[in-house]
């Protein structure tokens, strides 16, 4: 094989946060503060958030798997329920399930965007089912008007995991705007980051019984005991957990938020750069955005054609990685990890579109931190070895 040509003389991670000296100054005029865990910051970047995404309510929490949880609990899903979702997903989301007792009944994926198929999710219901899990994968929305319909008609819940959807809309609505409970995610790779965190919206009533589930059943959050004027008693309602947000994610929450607008116009572009440079190459199937859906582009994946070239997706990973590109998967299917594997007796192609996916699928590095030079080294990585390995 001919020599590796234009290696980068650094590694171009794949996700890096875009962390600036606003943010820093705010974390440090918290640890300056009287307030350090759940107070006032958190506060107001529960409501600057709300606003942003167009929601009736908004619970700042620990992490997106503490709001899909919470949700669940919250609802009422337990033991000898069903909870419809996708096998294309971070195990987090069908983990939840399993926390609460419930059965996850996974459903293919739309050839497409690779969300979650509606005509899939009809065929699973059940007399058992109590709850749909649409994931907006990589920032595109899921289908949610037949879902949606099906959940009214049945008396679903629906739940939806948004940790890729920061700001992502679906039909001219935002994503988080409804009054069913949606869970963000605020990890140090997304769209917008508290390092870790994450956020419930639903309507006022729902996340008043989400709120005291996530901070161990309390009657009273720690900020009404200690602030002037609070009391010390408080009372355990139910068996909570601890899943509160800190004040020092919640003051970097507030200015990446501020923020959000730019880092996602600069996603854009790195975006329009991308398709404009491997559309048309017959070796890469590009992502999709539908028309009427506003993308979150979290991620960026291409997905190989193996007919076109002569290696595979991990081949190309390798060679990516030897001119110091760095990549990523999203996801391996949840129905081939041994756990779900193995308790469900699930086969590889039990879920076609998805498994298909999955091992043609190379997430590029996208964020508002890459220059252009950074992102015209990407293309022209993925080029090269397109043209190295063509058939």
């Amino acid at each position: 094989m001919a020599a590796v040509t234009g290696r980068r003389s650094t590694l171009l991670s794949f996700a890096p946060p875009l962390i600036g000296e606003e943010e820093i100054a705010e974390v440090v005029d918290t640890l300056r503060s009287d307030w350090i865990t759940t107070g006032p910051k958190v506060a107001r970047f529960e409501a600057e958030f709300a606003t942003a995404v167009s929601a009736q309510a908004a619970l700042a929490l620990n992490s997106c798997t503490a709001g899909l949880h919470t949700a669940l609990v919250a609802s009422g899903v337990g033991p000898g329920d069903e909870v419809i979702t996708t096998p294309l997903t971070f195990a987090a989301t069908v983990n939840v399930i399993e926390h609460v007792g419930a059965r996850p009944v996974l459903v293919d994926v739309e050839p497409d965007t690779l969300t979650i198929d509606p005509a899939q999710i009809a065929a699973a219901i059940t007399p058992r089912t109590r709850a749909i899990i649409p994931v907006h994968y990589a920032g595109h929305p899921a289908e949610m008007d037949p879902i949606q319909e099906m959940a009214r008609a049945y008396r679903l819940l629906v739940l939806e995991d948004a940790a890729h959807a920061l700001p992502a809309s679906y039909r001219g609505r935002r994503i988080g705007s409804g009054p069913n409970p949606v869970a963000f995610s605020f990890y140090a790779t997304k769209n917008l980051t508290t390092g870790e965190g994450g956020m419930l919206t639903a309507d006022p009533e729902f996340l008043a019984r989400a709120r005291i589930l996530s901070l161990h059943g309390l009657s009273r959050d720690a900020a009404t005991r200690y602030a002037a004027g609070g009391h010390w008693a408080y009372e355990v309602l139910v068996p909570g957990f601890k899943y509160n947000m800190t004040d020092m994610q919640g003051a970097l929450g507030l200015w990446q938020l501020r923020k959000l607008d730019r880092f996602q116009a600069r996603r854009r572009e790195v975006v329009a750069a991308y398709q404009a440079a491997f559309t048309g190459d017959e070796a890469l199937e590009l992502p999709v955005a539908r028309p009427w859906v506003e993308h979150a582009w979290h991620l960026y994946v291409l997905r190989l054609r193996p007919a076109v070239l002569r290696i595979g997706r991990d081949r190309f990973i390798e060679e990516l990685a030897q001119r110091n590109i760095g990549t990523s998967v999203h996801f391996i299917p949840i129905h081939i990890h041994p756990y779900y594997r193995d308790k469900y007796r699930y086969l590889p192609d039990s879920f076609p579109v998805a498994y298909d996916g999955f091992q043609r699928m190379i997430s590029l590095p996208l964020s508002p931190r890459l220059s252009d030079q950074d992102v015209a080294d990407v293309i022209e990585a993925v080029l090269d070895i397109v043209r190295r390995h063509r058939q």
